[in-house]
This record gives C-alpha cells, structure tokens and sequence, in this order.
C-alpha cells in the first residue's frame, strides 16, 4: 500500500520546494556576491510613508521620505528609480538625470531592468527639452525590449513634437499591433488626427492630391474628425468646386452640431456661389431646433439677417442668444451693432439692458470668506455661517487667498 503512495509523496514534496524557493527567490536578490532582502527594504518606515505622501500628492515631503530609505539602502533600485521619476516631475531634471544615469552604471543589471531605467531617463531628457538624447534612450529601450509599448508611445510623441508626421504614424500602427484589445475608437482617433496632419503638410506643399487623399482617410478613420472635413472644404473650394467644399462643410455639420460655428463663414459665403443663399439661414434655424441653447446658431443667424436688411429679427435672436450665454463679448458687439442700424430707439436699449440686467450668470457672485457660501448678490451677513461683513466678490476673495497662500 506505502508503495503506491510513494510517487504521490514525492509530487508534493517536489511542489512544496518549489514554492519555497519561488518564494526565496522573490524575496531575495543576489547583487555584488551579496543576497539582498527586498521585503525589507519594502518594510522601511521611510519608504512606506513616501509612498503614503505619494499617493496623497505630497511629492516634496515624499522626496525627503524616499531620499531617507534611499540613503539607507543604497542597493534598493526601485526606490532610486522612483527617487529620479519625482525630481523630475518637480522640474529638477538635472538632479533626476544624475539620479537615472548613475543607475546605469550598477553591474548586473538585468535586461528589463536596464531597459525601464533607460525609459526613466528617457522621459528625463524629454522633460528637458533634450530631444536627441531622448530619442535615443527611447530607441535603446526598444532594442532591449521590444514590446514596451511605453518607449513606443512616448518616441511617437517626440516625432508629434518634431511635426515628423509619417514617423509618428508609423509608430502609432504599431501600437494599435500591440494592443488589440484595446479602444479601437481611440486608437482610430489618433491615427486620423495624423492623417489629417500628413494632409496639412501636402497641401501646403501644393500636393492637393495628396492632401485629399489623407483628408478623406481622416474622415474614414474616425468620421468625427472635423478639421478633416474643413480642410477638405477648403480643398475643394480651392479647386473651384464649390458643391464638394460645401458637402465637406455639411458633413461636419451634421456629425458634430456643437462645432458647427467653424463652417458658418465658410458656409454662408460659399452658398451665393451655387445659387442657394437662403439654405444659410434654413441650417441656422435647423441647428436652433435640434439644440435650443445653441448661442452661437442664433448669433449666425443674426447677423446674416442683419446684413439682409432684417434688423428686427436679428435683434430678436441676439436677446435669445443672450439668455444662453450673457458673457459671450461677441453677442454684445452684435447687439449694438444691430442697434446702430435701427438708430438706437430708447425702447430697444432699454430692453437690452433688461436682459442683461435680469440674467443671473451675468452677475459678479460673491462669496463669504468664512465658509465659502455663493450668493449672486451682496449680503451684510452670511445665511449659512452668520458671519457679519464677510460678503467679497468672488474674484477678490480668490486672490485674497492666493496672497495668504504665497
């Protein structure tokens, strides 16, 4: 019976060291011909309260923390790494160059290793404008490591940063490669902005085919890509085809109505051109229905019926666009304007000032400098806190906290 037991005995025993030293060897590390105990490190007192200023943003007093458990455990690599990262992200890129580069020269550096504290160094030379050397350590992070997507990413930005649009594209395929689980609608949306940028470099070299070609592979890629379509507009007005360029136009109208104030002037000009000046005014009032709190169709709107001799109704629709949005300057400038033509009738101002007046986002609010309490109006005692004289307006009590701050 003992006999078949054996082969059973021995399995476990056989699983048993082998956790044991999956353990040890996570635990411990051999560097220098000394074996290093990383679970103390991780148990530092110093190190475990950087981390807790860390998460709570407190990056400086995580700097001291850090450079304390750094001190007394010159061999902890994570915790110099870490060290480097935040003195960079204080803008001390010089110190976290220094910091990343001595790193480097430790002997028996594992290949992952030596490729994520290239990475850090990399970001480093980024932050200090070092664009060279960046690529560089990004381009040896590769070489050491092929799938880290992190190296990918940030040396598609430098070419981003360079306008090396091709480059940069070329390198976003790859990631979207080796990511294909991820957003692709996101992906989509980075390649289609390079698109168009490629398209923006033909055009102003003349290469309208070109353009068009990159402009419209924009728009396949992510149908919401508006500038896509202006510029495809601009394209086709500029090979005198006005039908095409107000299609364009059109399209991005209709997939994005929040951002249709960019096609107005286009629109409004280039319909004359096809015979068609009243379908200006039908897309205005059209946009007006879908969204009623669409200033910026109303204000369109008007001031094409201005220019048409309908100062009435523009003045009527630049009151509406003021209930929506009373800061907006331009709104203003219109609305007096309108008034000029019409020779400023007492009546007319008077209604003006009214909506202004009436409109509560248009007043200054306060604030109790006590409790923070808003009111739209100025109060001698404070409703929620009942301090007395705390009522400020709320841009002076901002920068009454600035100074104590500073």
């Amino acid at each position: 019976m003992m006999g078949g037991y054996g082969p059973l005995l021995a399995a476990l025993t056989a699983l048993l060291v082998g956790l044991a030293v999956g353990k040890a060897w996570e635990r411990y590390k051999l560097r220098d011909g000394r074996w290093i105990d990383r679970r103390k490190t991780r148990e530092s007192p110093h190190y475990i309260i950087g981390l807790n200023f860390l998460v709570s943003g407190q990056i400086d007093l995580a700097i001291e923390e850090l450079g304390k458990a750094a001190g007394a455990n010159s061999d902890a690599l994570e915790i110099h790494i870490i060290l480097g990262n935040l003195y960079r992200e204080k803008g001390q890129v010089g110190r976290a160059i220094t910091v990343h580069q001595s790193l480097l020269q430790r002997p028996r550096l594992t290949r992952l290793e030596h490729a994520h504290v290239l990475l850090c160094l990399g970001l480093d030379f980024r932050r200090g404008g070092f664009v060279d050397r960046a690529h560089e350590a990004f381009k040896e992070v590769l070489r050491l490591d092929p799938a880290n997507r992190y190296a990918l990413a940030n040396l598609q930005k430098l070419h981003e940063e360079q306008h090396q649009w091709q480059e940069a594209r070329q390198l976003q395929q790859q990631l979207a490669g080796m990511e294909p689980s991820g957003d692709p609608a996101r992906q989509n949306a980075v390649l289609a902005f390079l698109e168009h940028a490629i398209g923006v470099e033909a055009h102003r070299r003349g290469d309208l085919g070109e353009a068009a070609r990159r402009f419209q592979a924009a728009i396949d890629l992510d149908p919401r890509a508006v500038p896509a379509y202006l510029d495809l507009g601009d394209l086709r007005l500029a090979q005198d085809d006005p039908t095409q360029a107000i299609a364009a136009w059109e399209q991005a109208v209709d997939v994005s109505p929040g951002r249709a104030y960019l096609a107005f002037d286009r629109l409004q000009a280039t319909y004359p051109r096809v015979q068609a000046p009243e379908r200006f005014a039908e897309l205005c009032r059209r946009l007006i229905a879908a969204s009623p709190q669409d200033w910026r169709a109303r204000l369109a709107l008007a001031n094409h019926l201005a220019t048409r001799g309908d100062a009435a109704a523009a003045f009527e629709l630049l009151l509406e666009a003021l209930s929506h949005n009373p800061h907006a300057l331009l709104i203003h400038e219109a609305v007096w304007r309108v008034l000029s033509s019409l020779g400023c009738p007492r009546e007319l101002i008077d209604r003006y000032l009214a909506q202004t007046r009436d409109v509560v986002f248009y007043l200054d609010p306060h604030v109790c400098t006590r409790c923070r309490y808003r009111s739209t109006e100025f109060l001698w005692q404070c409703p929620h806190c009942h301090e007395w004289d705390s009522f400020v307006e709320e841009r002076i009590a901002t920068a009454r906290d600035e100074e104590a701050s500073d």
